[in-house]
């Protein structure tokens, strides 16, 4: 799949993965000879393959404010020379540059500084040259700052009105003059030549000044008119521009859903009890009348492999004009997991998914009353859909894999009827933990006391976001999660795969408490068999991690860090750092947030509230 400008020729190569979770549209691109911004999908072309996950499709659907939308996959680039170009377009932007002028100035302060001219693209020989008051050509580079607002919109920085401090005729030739390596901002000044003013680009940067003024609601990736009304969520008045850093890494957070396609036994059981509800099922008063229903060769046949029970509440549903109860995507998940037995394995196979219990005979003594079911995952397929993207703040999915209905992102297509996805097959384990071990370590009173530091962070970190309404995610979830990532990074050591190539889901609901480790890639990766292979002795790599993480190579600061330190500012963090429980953000879920090794394992500074006391 190739990028392309305005014209025929390609531009770049990008991964369909790489659009879906890195390059949608907004995105601005650094090229080695110029800056683009990936358009919205009105304009992209090509041949799409259909991605079909209806659970997906339903909820992008709901996010979106449709009644339907479907799943594509990004256009692949035409190989035929003599066809119709084909690929995802790009802008041009920003529209200010800066020209390679070796020239030297000095400050106020009479220190030495480097300056460049700041020139718009009318000014440039065409378009691509800066040249002088001397006649000497000189390339120019994209200017690396632009303005952004919280809901996503993008534009050029007004440069004059910036320097001037407000509306002004004075039309000067701009400088840009930094001091030092230019990366502090304190000590990169823009000049107007004609009129002296100068004024530091470090004042955009303030909290609250408005220095860049409002927010105009521009879109430049929908096109080049494109806007909308800009207006806070909080208070309903018109956003502050900010200074944007081109290649910063807040400049683009993609809003992304996924699944993990397996069987949806309540489906299974609708769709039975379609086929033969309205010639016999509606009749039947209760589950006997199911039971004898089931003589019927037509009956039998569609209800094969339920129970009469569980058809008969669906029958009952149905009589009494309920509606199916809306599960979240992990909700569904997890409980097609925990319903995998022995005997699934031998099974016949689906295309998308085939598992299979493992037996608990032979797991030690302290790890028999914790854990419920070890899952192998032979085969499994995720589908992954952008439904949108922010900026400066990302908006991850909630620890039920959602994103929220009520948050402003932004658009992807003007009118959107598609949204692009990508479909990776792998294969995974699935480790289940039993609900009253659980709910025994949380009747702990040193697991209480360690929840209350935890969620003092949390309420540190809801004040420092100034974010008014957010759900503390519950110690269950941060245990798991701290789990989860211990046995990503010891399982990698022998899977075969990389750690930053193992992914996480991680189940803490009322429906069960599990980890399901994966690897799915639409390249090489994620058919190996190492996950698998390590899922059949989950209990050594277990143990090996628990080891490892009784004692940090940073400890004690680490085991001692204060979630609601606010001179450190990790107010989401327990026990947690690169020398113990961060991994790569590419596995993580929760963007390496919600950790806590204290919850795990006894640490050098909390000894009881661990949930595996006894292994060292």
């Amino acid at each position: 799949m190739k990028s392309t400008t305005q014209g025929p020729k390609a531009i770049g190569e990008l991964r369909q993965s790489q659009v879906v979770s890195t390059f949608g549209p907004g995105a601005m691109v650094d090229l080695p000879d110029q800056s683009v911004l990936v358009s919205g999908l009105e304009y992209w072309r090509g041949d799409r393959k259909r991605v079909y996950e209806e659970r997906l499709e339903a909820r992008v659907a709901e996010l979106l404010g449709h009644r339907t939308l479907a799943l594509y996959a990004p256009p692949v680039d035409e190989e035929d020379p003599r066809a119709a170009r084909t690929g995802i377009p790009t802008f041009a932007f920003p529209s200010w540059f800066l020209a390679q002028v070796d020239r030297k100035t000095r400050d106020r302060r009479g220190n030495e500084v480097r300056t460049r001219p700041l020139v718009h693209v009318s000014k440039l020989r065409g378009g691509k040259e800066y040249v002088d008051d001397e006649r000497k050509a000189h390339d120019v580079v994209p200017v690396g700052f632009v303005q952004a607002c919280p809901n996503g919109h993008l534009s050029d920085i007004d440069w004059y009105t910036f320097v001037h401090g407000g509306p002004d005729a004075c039309r000067g030739q701009l400088w840009l003059d930094e001091g030092g390596s230019g990366s502090d901002l304190a000590e990169v000044f823009v000049r107007c030549e004609a009129c002296h003013k100068r004024r530091v680009l470090g004042a955009a940067q303030l909290a609250h000044s408005r220095a860049l003024g409002e927010c105009r609601g521009e879109r430049p990736w929908l096109g080049p008119r494109s806007s909308e009304d800009c207006t806070s969520a909080s208070n309903g008045k018109p956003e502050a521009n900010r200074l944007l850093v081109r290649s910063a890494s807040h400049a683009y957070f993609p809003e992304v859903l996924s699944v993990i396609s397996i069987p949806d036994k309540d489906r299974a059981i609708r769709d039975a009890v379609d086929k033969v509800y309205e010639d016999f099922l509606q009749y039947a008063e209760d589950e006997g009348d199911v039971t004898r229903d089931r003589r019927k060769q037509k009956v039998a046949v569609a209800l094969t492999g339920l129970s009469d029970a569980a058809v008969w509440e669906e029958v009952r549903r149905r009589k009494q004009g309920l509606k199916p109860l809306t599960k979240s995507l992990k909700q569904v998940e997890v409980e097609t997991l925990l319903a995998v037995t022995e005997h699934s394995i031998d099974a016949p196979s689906d295309k998308d998914f085939h598992a299979g219990a493992r037996s608990l005979a032979g797991l030690p003594a302290w790890l028999v009353d914790r854990v419920e079911r070890i899952v192998l995952v032979h085969r499994l397929r995720e589908v992954r859909a952008q439904v949108g993207f922010t900026r400066f703040e990302p908006n991850v999915p909630d620890f039920e894999g959602e994103l929220s209905l009520g948050v402003k992102r932004a658009a992807l297509a003007l009118e959107p009827e598609w949204v692009p996805a990508v479909e990776n097959r792998g294969e995974g384990v699935f480790l289940a933990f039993r609900k009253d071990a659980i709910a025994s370590w949380l009747g702990r009173e040193a697991v209480a006391r360690r929840g209350r530091k935890l969620e003092a962070g949390f309420e540190r970190w809801m004040a420092a976001k100034q974010i008014d309404r957010a759900t503390f995610p519950g110690l269950p979830y941060i245990l798991l999660h701290s789990l989860s990532h211990l046995l990503i990074t010891a399982v990698s050591l022998e899977a075969g795969y990389s750690a930053s190539s193992i992914r996480e889901r991680v189940y803490a609901g009322e429906s069960g408490y599990g980890i399901l480790l994966y690897t799915g890639a639409s390249g090489t990766e994620g058919t190996l068999g190492g996950l698998v292979q390590v899922g059949r002795h989950i209990e050594e790599h277990l143990e090996r991690a628990l080891d490892e993480a009784a004692l940090c190579s940073n400890d004690p600061v680490c085991a001692q860090h204060a979630p609601e330190d606010q001179y450190e500012e990790r107010f989401l963090h327990g026990a947690a750092c690169h020398g113990c429980l961060l991994i790569a953000e590419t596995s993580c879920e929760r963007r390496n947030e919600y950790l806590d090794r204290a919850l795990v394992v006894p640490t050098v500074a909390e000894a009881d509230a661990a949930f595996f006391p006894e292994v060292r």
